[in-house]
């Protein structure tokens, strides 16, 4: 389920003056801006936006950044130098002044609109006007779009400053917050999963803003503190932002004809949509309405294969609202995320997100997002369309689980899905209180006895003898079921097993120390934690693996900060 990257591109990019040759904004210049936006994009404070796509805005650059890391895999797949990192001009760019980029380069950013559904429910009250035109990019703004080989890429700032959808805000984020979501998209990139990239990070080393966390040690659900915080940019990459929010905000529009223009606009991003993310995928020369049609499947087929793999590495998105649920089908705003450590269906590593969007309610988030697409998609279409439509929103279910059961069958190495021995397992982990990576990576070496899933075991279920008999039982079952179905040795089983069950997930546990010592000025452990989360199918050292390589330990089970985090992480 890895994915394999050509990194023979001939581009060489070694400063802004290369990389502006490359620019081309697709968005900018096939969408509306809105009509009401400033022309020099000092557009900071929080407003209504009615109409337009986007509006042109201004970032704000952090005070004094200092480099603190780059993708060295993404920058080669790029074309771009490494020392791009840390010369003053790309600094500067990606700290968020852009005053000074070589044509055509554009000196103004752009953020979008959108608008925000939880389970299926359209929410306006987030918004501060009641109405749902003030929701949006509040504090990530796009500043380029630019072809490399034959690939679109878009660059957006994440702490880049206000946008008229700041909500109030400040529009920064914080060093930690950052960290996170640098390190994590990698990692998802790493684990073979569709995913937005991280480009570079710097923080500023001077400009502070306060955040609600944690007391240290606490078992808060909600942070009950301020505490002063580095801000950073992040700058995020993509082949596009386009979000299920943004194509359900102007399908309400249009369904209310909300302005003169709202059908038009929604058949306009639809088709930016398509041509953005499905263009190898969907002919530009067939009839409109089919081409939506082929776009709400394909859209389909991509979220339920995402979902599935998230599962399979042990992933929870949190906060799986429709505007973090990106029309492309990858992973995208890593806020309040989480890898599972001891197995628990109904896991949840936010304070605020409930059972709804916990581990194994995932499908059920993804299905509420993609009815809020077919949503969006009705007004465009004629009432035959429309009874197409309702059949592959219908058909999502059943999609859903056909990647699933073919998931946990690679997972298990097995050659067709076996619901019962799966069910009877789920009911052992539950019970056993299982880490999750541990268990099937140790699985992957076809093991003749259950000691080497011992490892595995958390609190004193390995010394339950009639607990452990029933592990006997169904590992024999597992092996008899691989015996009768496999046609390959037990070397390259596990082999194959082992490029599907990662060694190493990005942990909070693991997160917490790196972006403390980083507040401190020491960037070891990102650095460490790049390497290491970079190759998560690889045997490294027996350093590494007795350092990361491990059960959660007791004493930081329930830890607010490390265990749950709140929406501002």
């Amino acid at each position: 389920m890895r994915t394999n990257y050509n990194h023979s591109n001939k581009t060489t990019i070694k400063s802004l003056d290369d990389l502006a040759k490359y620019a081309d904004y697709s968005l900018l210049n096939s969408l509306n801006a809105d009509p009401k936006a400033t022309k020099d994009g000092v557009d900071h404070h929080s407003r209504e936006v009615l109409s337009g796509h986007f509006v042109p805005v201004k970032p704000t650059p952090i005070k004094n950044p200092r480099y603190i890391i780059h993708s060295k895999n993404f920058f080669r797949e790029l074309g771009f130098s490494d020392t791009l990192a840390t010369c003053e001009p790309f600094m500067r760019m990606f700290s968020g002044d852009t005053s000074m980029l070589p044509e055509p380069m554009k000196k103004l950013g752009w953020a979008c609109g959108y608008a925000l559904s939880i389970y299926g429910h359209e929410y306006y009250d987030q918004c501060p006007f009641g109405t749902g035109n003030g929701y949006g990019d509040g504090r990530a703004i796009s500043i380029l779009e630019a072809v490399i080989d034959g690939n679109r890429w878009e660059m957006q700032l994440k702490g880049g400053g206000k946008t008229p959808y700041c909500r109030g805000a400040d529009g920064k984020a914080v060093l930690r917050s950052s960290v996170r979501e640098f390190l994590a998209q990698e990692h998802m990139h790493a684990l073979g999963i569709p995913t937005s990239r991280s480009l570079s990070l710097y923080v500023s080393t001077s400009e502070t803003v306060s955040r609600p966390w944690f007391r240290q040690g606490s078992y808060s659900k909600d942070p009950e503190i301020m505490i002063e915080e580095a801000v950073a940019v992040n700058t995020r990459v993509a082949s596009s932002f386009l979000r299920v929010g943004q194509l359900e905000l102007f399908g309400r529009r249009a369904r209310k004809s909300e302005h003169p223009h709202a059908l038009n606009e929604l058949k306009k991003i639809v088709l930016h949509a398509i041509e953005r993310e499905y263009n190898k995928e969907i002919d530009q020369h067939l009839p409109f309405e089919e081409k939506v049609l082929l776009f709400a499947k394909e859209f389909q087929n991509r979220l339920t294969s995402l979902v599935a793999n998230w599962i399979r590495v042990g992933y929870c998105q949190g906060n799986f609202n429709s505007d973090n649920c990106a029309i492309g089908g990858y992973t995208l705003d890593f806020g309040p995320f989480g890898f599972i450590d001891a197995f628990d269906p109904r896991y949840q590593p936010w304070t605020g997100g409930g059972v709804h969007f916990s581990f194994f309610n995932q499908p059920k988030a993804a299905e509420q997002n993609f009815a809020m697409v077919c949503l969006a998609l009705k007004p465009l279409l004629d009432h035959d369309a429309q009874d197409k439509l309702e059949q592959i929103r219908n058909d999502f279910f059943k999609t859903m689980q056909e990647s699933l059961r073919a998931m946990w069958t690679a997972k298990l190495g097995l050659q067709n899905f076996d619901a019962t021995l799966f069910n009877e397992l789920m009911e052992l982990m539950i019970e056993t209180e299982v880490d999750y990576t541990i268990f099937f990576r140790e699985l992957s070496w076809v093991p003749e006895d259950i000691t080497l899933l011992t490892k595995s075991f958390y609190h004193e279920n390995m010394h339950d003898e009639a607990l452990l008999k029933r592990w006997t039982q169904w590992l024999q079952k597992w092996r008899s079921a691989l015996s009768i179905n496999a046609s390959v040795s037990r070397e390259i089983l596990a082999k194959k097993m082992q490029s599907i069950n990662p060694k190493y997930t990005l942990r909070e546990w693991f997160l917490v120390p790196a972006y403390l010592q980083a507040a401190k000025g020491d960037y070891g452990l990102i650095y460490e934690l790049q390497e290491v989360m970079n190759n998560p199918y690889a045997e490294l050292s027996s350093e590494i693996e007795e350092k990361y390589y491990k059960r959660k330990p007791h004493e930081l089970f329930n830890i607010a900060g490390v265990s749950h985090v709140s929406c501002s992480s």
